[in-house]
């Protein structure tokens, strides 16, 4: 009796296992959670569009799912959920690996299912795309660069814009990238004349001074880091693209082994919808409100110790509705909190990475609007470890790295970006 009983279990365990296919079960889980990056030109370096594709590196895949490496997220979803999670769940992982203990079957019926390889990540033919006059060779030589590239535009009209994304012709070289929009309605300011280019890694800094008199007023800045895609919003929102400025796009390269050309620009995607709410981006702690005000003084991280800061500041001055968060450090970085109290004592959580990794950052995007009453006090908690156990650490042995706000990765920054509209009731509700 014990052995029929015995067989059946394995039978049936058997079958479990067989029932899982590549068509059926595992690609739509590919598709959602890692084509988007394992795609040509994306950060990823191999693509995962096809059976083909992940069959033959299934014993590595299901490595890499069940030990949550990959697809990489480092938000705590206990603290906040956000809208575009790519991370796994159990019952994913186990579909993944019992295909992969299953021998990876094709499976039958349904024609082989292949995620797009071509097209944007917001599914539709961008309205205008913006992009570099001439590609940039970003050197071989195994150091980082900060390239600003400025792309002037002059269009008909203004037009209303309910989507972006930043897109380069190969992703694995750049580490991140950010872009402003600036209106330059004055025509006596020329848009043309100045360089089009400046390296702020070897050449003299001071030549950014030309780009300042674009800098007056900026309509909408955004960024994009390996994982993050684009940032929309829901109808009725967005932002007014102006007819005349400059976009001032800055990537960070990340080292490379050989030359590599790069071509980046900016997609948009309009709308005929009017734009009733503006959405606003603000920036807190080095480089941006507050950071005189954080605790200890933010300016250097010592050497051979776990350093912790606060930044504490009464905002917003009105009511805001946040749709994304964006928190950034670099190297040093361990972990990153931030919530807001509001004046009746009321907590509101935005952000919370645990184990910070400087490979893996984020615009989070959340499901629906965090509401941060007018007189809230925003909390910005974060930790450093300068020590040697710190296997980012950029310096051996370690020593004390400068915490001026700028771009260069061994050095450091604490900034949180918030991307707003001011509040109106019924916000809490929205879907983002």
């Amino acid at each position: 009796m014990y052995r029929i009983v015995f067989l059946f279990l394995i039978t049936f365990s058997f079958s479990h296992i067989q029932a899982q296919t590549y068509n059926k079960d595992v690609a739509p889980i590919i598709q959602a959670k890692c084509a988007y990056c394992h795609k040509p030109g994306e950060a990823a370096p191999f693509n995962l569009l096809s059976y083909e594709d992940v069959a033959k590196r299934a014993s590595f895949v299901k490595k890499v799912v069940e030990s949550r490496y990959m697809p990489p997220w480092k938000a705590d979803d206990n603290y906040v959920s956000f809208a575009h999670n790519r991370s796994l769940s159990n019952e994913e992982i186990k579909t993944i690996s019992d295909w992969v203990k299953a021998g990876a079957p094709k499976g039958k019926g349904d024609a082989e299912k292949t995620a797009n390889i071509e097209g944007t990540a917001y599914g539709r033919k961008p309205d205008l795309t913006l992009k570099v006059k001439n590609p940039y060779t970003v050197p071989g030589d195994n150091y980082e660069r900060f390239i600003v590239y400025k792309i002037p535009f002059e269009l008909p009209d203004s037009a209303n814009v309910e989507a972006v994304e930043f897109f380069s012709n190969d992703k694995k070289i750049v580490h991140h990238a950010n872009y402003a929009v600036h209106a330059v309605l004055d025509t006596g300011i020329d848009i043309n004349s100045t360089a089009d280019m400046l390296n702020l890694t070897e050449d003299d800094r001071r030549k950014y001074d030309q780009y300042l008199p674009y800098k007056k007023t900026m309509t909408y800045y955004g960024g994009w880091i390996p994982g993050s895609s684009y940032q929309a919003f829901p109808k009725g929102f967005g932002w007014v693209m102006p007819k005349r400025g400059v976009i001032l796009l800055t990537v960070h390269y990340a080292p490379q082994g050989k030359d590599e050309a790069s071509i980046a620009g900016v997609n948009l995607f309009f709308t005929k919808e009017k734009i009733q709410r503006t959405v606003k981006v603000i920036s807190f702690g080095s480089g941006g409100i507050g950071e005189q005000s954080i605790s200890p003084k933010f300016r250097y991280i010592p050497a051979n110790k776990v350093s912790n800061y606060t930044l504490e500041i009464v905002n917003p001055a009105e009511t805001e509705s946040i749709f994304y968060v964006w928190p950034h450090m670099h190297l040093l970085g361990k972990t990153f909190k931030s919530y807001a109290v509001s004046p009746a004592g009321d907590t509101t959580r935005l952000v919370h990475i645990p184990e910070w990794d400087f490979r893996w950052q984020e615009l989070y995007k959340l499901k629906k609007p965090a509401i941060l009453p007018k007189g809230s006090r925003l909390v910005i908690e974060a930790s450093y470890d300068n020590t040697a156990e710190n296997p980012f650490n950029p310096n051996t042995p370690p020593r004390q790295v400068i915490s001026g706000g700028d771009m260069k990765s061994d050095e450091e920054m604490m900034t949180l970006l918030l991307i707003y509209v001011p509040y109106k009731e019924g916000d809490e509700n929205l879907a983002l």
